[in-house]
């Protein structure tokens, strides 16, 4: 009964066979459409060397080419085709558009056609092709020279430019990647002595878009001397072997692949050819009377044409401002070629493209939508972006640790300044916590990996989930206690040791001059302890986001126990540490204060004042800080100090002028008496200091801000772009002590730049800045204005949310009565 019942056709029911000449149409029905007769196969090759075959039938090909008596006629057929093409490529990616610059390539053979699509003009300023397609298209061009070997270059000059090629195909840099492509795509013969050379060049592309990676191509390649040439072998009068060849200057003249001569359009009079001689008459020179005709013998009148129809074509194209009507039939005998260029020139098809005539195109190469793709096969699970900033902090802790475990060691290690007990008691306490993390790291990496590569579903339940790797990991650092215990004693001998030896001192000047201790030396001393915060705080999020009837509640509930334990355990000690930090890193720019830090003294804040005096408003730096057995805070300035008092019953401010006044002026660099600082700061070799910035910026920072910026530290991956800028710039970011540092990729020992924040304004783009794109923040300060685009939406809300908190943004000027209230409760 569900099948479908089928009705006998009349045939059938006079009971005819199958072949008889008996019709078998019911009433209405109409004969079938006759078969379109034999095809032919035609094949259409693109840039990138992909082949789509079209059958078309000989009957309708045949009426087209017998149809095709003139030249109009037959650039109609090839604009059919081309048309052809435009449909498949829009049919497939739709993101194809065609110019007069690249034109069709006819190989006829006996059973098909191969259409070819190449570039046929190529202007002598790639800044002049509009669309980003186009510059792909020509990109792919040159690619294909160099692999034909049309477009010879120098080793140097062949490596950058396979280098940008490879960064436009498979991203930035990475060894393995970048061997396995090499192995796998030849771009020019003899490549493998060139891969060392490729890489290091694709290393310096890191971040770089593949448009950008296409212009880049092309600026290279235009001003190679064999870009866009297409040689035409030839003789000259004497029977020397030539190679002819046209450009958008004119006519130029190779021996091998040397130019030994060029004739500009300018000089041109006419151009001809009589049977195998192709000829050029010269305009007469200003000292010559005479015309001079030049003469090349080629292979045969076919090639003499060829080449001559090109040379009509690039001189119409670049050198006439309209496109040249066809020339009037002859009323009895013709003379001459009827040739003419069809199709806009260069100047048309601008002026087109200023108008608004054309209409722009949206356009995404296959690199890019291979991106895209992968970038959407990512969870967009929030614990799995959770997972990804334990990976990307950790990265940043890790090359922290070194800089005290290689780099500061590999200095300590070539003097004896450094007593052997302190240089024993330093590294002993670090070497096992980066041996650790280093191992730590590796496992949260692989656990990410096969979160992101999630194709089997019954895995599912045991790789997306970050829970059971922290806890792990944290009960195993937990035995590292002993060593963390150790860090203040660290902190403390060292300063007392710089205190002792002038030779030490200067050693560690002059590490802290080098880039890739990007922070104050003693700040890296505290890394491992503000470490624990983050996990804290991490296990923390972690644990909001779970419900409890998760898989990987239960674990993660009991790593934020482990955790917290841990921070109860070292955090009075790490508040300790961080005050000693902050007064020894004062002593830099306090020079000519003794004994700042002393016992029981306490740093609040610090920052710019104004100081009224019979010339107005003077801005002054002030640095307050509490002592334990004095009644009054003390505010030093950076050239006298001032008392302020705090009696416990009226809580009024007194301003009493310290009588003992110590200018930097006075200081003597030789006077071994005066009292010497750890990292004494002769000249300012850092400009970013918190001082500095403060100073410039004409704020204040209290130590409740420090602390809260060490303790919440954020780096990964971001887009950067200014603001009169067009691309965006991919960059790793670190933000740590109320700065961002930017790096080429989480790779880099130190950092390209920093940007100090500090008085900046954190915003949302508005309409009339049209940004177009999706998690963009913006930076500002007066004119300094940064945008800054995040991956996902996960990222963006934790950078607005970590920049408006411990970056102090939008709040960089507290008030008065908020200053105070942040410190004590003052009234009159």
């Amino acid at each position: 009964m569900g099948e479908t019942e089928q009705r006998p056709t009349a045939g059938s029911r006079l009971g005819a066979q199958e072949n008889a000449g008996i019709s078998t149409l019911e009433h209405g029905q109409k004969l079938p459409m006759t078969p379109p007769g034999k095809l032919i196969s035609i094949k259409i090759q693109m840039l990138d060397d992909t082949q789509e075959v079209f059958d078309v039938p000989v009957r309708r090909l045949l009426t087209n080419l017998r149809n095709v008596k003139n030249t109009s006629k037959r650039h109609r057929l090839i604009r059919l085709i081309l048309d052809l093409i435009v449909y498949f490529y829009m049919r497939m990616c739709r993101l194809l558009q065609m110019f007069n610059e690249f034109s069709l390539v006819f190989l006829l053979g006996p059973k098909h056609i191969v259409v070819k699509f190449v570039v046929k003009f190529f202007p002598p300023d790639h800044a002049q092709l509009q669309e980003e397609l186009t510059r792909y298209l020509f990109a792919l061009q040159v690619k294909q020279d160099l692999v034909q070997g049309r477009l010879t270059c120098n080793d140097t000059s062949a490596a950058l430019l396979i280098s940008h090629i490879v960064q436009s195909e498979i991203g930035d840099f990475d060894e393995t990647i970048d061997r396995e492509h090499l192995a796998k795509n030849k771009y020019i013969p003899q490549q493998e002595t060139l891969e060392d050379k490729i890489m290091e060049f694709h290393r310096s592309h890191i971040g770089q878009t593949p448009a950008e990676s296409d212009f880049q191509l092309l600026e290279i390649a235009r001003r190679l001397e064999m870009y866009g040439i297409r040689l035409h072998p030839a003789k000259d009068r004497e029977g020397t072997k030539i190679n002819l060849a046209v450009a958008n200057t004119g006519i130029l003249v190779f021996q091998g692949h040397t130019k030994i001569n060029a004739f500009n359009w300018a000089k041109v009079r006419k151009l001809s050819f009589k049977r195998k001689r192709f000829l050029i008459k010269l305009r007469p020179d200003v000292n010559n009377s005479f015309q001079d005709t030049l003469e090349f013998l080629m292979a045969s009148r076919d090639f003499c044409k060829s080449f001559w129809k090109i040379c009509v074509e690039h001189h119409a194209f670049f050198r006439l401002f309209e496109e040249p009507k066809p020339k009037p039939k002859p009323v009895l005998f013709t003379r001459g070629s009827s040739f003419r260029f069809s199709g806009r020139t260069q100047k048309q098809v601008l002026d087109y493209v200023k108008e608004g005539g054309h209409k722009k195109v949206q356009f995404e190469s296959r690199s890019k939508l291979l991106i895209f793709c992968n970038l959407q096969r990512f969870p967009t699970d929030k614990a799995y972006f959770i997972a990804k900033e334990v990976s990307t902090t950790e990265r940043t802790y890790l090359k922290d640790l070194e800089v005290i475990t290689s780099w500061f060691q590999s200095t300590v290690s070539k003097d004896d300044y450094m007593p052997e007990t302190l240089k024993n008691l330093l590294f002993s306490s670090f070497e096992p916590l980066h041996k650790f993390h280093t191992s730590f790291l590796k496992e949260i990496e692989q656990r990410l990996a096969l979160w992101e590569g999630r194709s089997n579903a019954h895995i599912k339940g045991d790789y997306q989930r970050i829970g059971d790797v922290m806890l792990k990991n944290i009960q195993s650092m937990k035995q590292l206690t002993v060593h963390l215990r150790k860090h203040n004693e660290v902190l403390m001998e060292l300063e007392n040791g710089i205190k002792n030896s002038r030779k030490l001192e200067n050693l560690c000047r002059d590490f802290e001059l080098q880039k890739v201790c990007y922070l104050p030396l003693n700040t890296f001393l505290l890394r491992p302890l503000h470490r624990l915060m983050h996990y804290k705080q991490i296990m923390e999020r972690l644990c909001k986001h779970y419900p409890p009837n998760h898989v990987d509640f239960r674990d993660s509930r009991a790593a934020l126990a482990e955790i917290s334990e841990m921070v109860a355990q070292l955090h009075g000690s790490m508040i300790k540490m961080e005050n000693f930090q902050k007064l020894h890193e004062l002593k830099k720019d306090l020079i000519g204060i003794d004994n700042l830090a002393i016992p029981g003294r306490e740093f609040i804040r610090l920052g710019s004042l104004s100081k009224l005096s019979g010339k107005g408003l003077q801005q002054r730096m002030f640095f307050l800080v509490s002592d334990e057995n004095k009644p009054h805070w003390t505010f030093m300035f950076n050239n006298f100090s001032n008392h302020v008092c705090c009696k416990k019953d009226a809580f009024s401010l007194n301003f009493i002028e310290s009588p003992d006044e110590t200018t930097v002026d006075q200081e003597s660099e030789d006077d071994l008496s005066a009292s010497r600082t750890s990292l004494e700061r002769q000249s300012p070799h850092r400009g970013n200091t918190t001082v500095h910035v403060c100073w410039h910026r004409n704020t204040s920072v209290s130590m409740i801000d420090f602390s809260i910026a060490v303790e919440n530290q954020l780096s990964g991956n971001l887009l950067r772009k200014f603001k009169n800028s067009n691309g965006w710039q991919k960059l790793w970011v670190v933000f740590t002590n109320f700065c961002m540092f930017f790096y080429k990729s989480h790779q880099d020992n130190h950092p390209l730049a920093s940007l100090p924040l500090l008085g900046y304004s954190l915003t949302i783009p508005s309409e009339s800045e049209n940004i177009h794109k999706d998690y963009v923040f913006k930076l500002h300060f007066k004119s300094h204005v940064y945008y800054f685009r995040a991956e996902s939406e996960y990222t963006f809300e934790r950078y607005v949310s970590f920049l408006s908190n411990a970056g102090k943004m939008n709040c960089c000027k507290p008030t008065h009565s908020s200053w105070l209230e942040n410190h004590t409760t003052l009234s009159n």
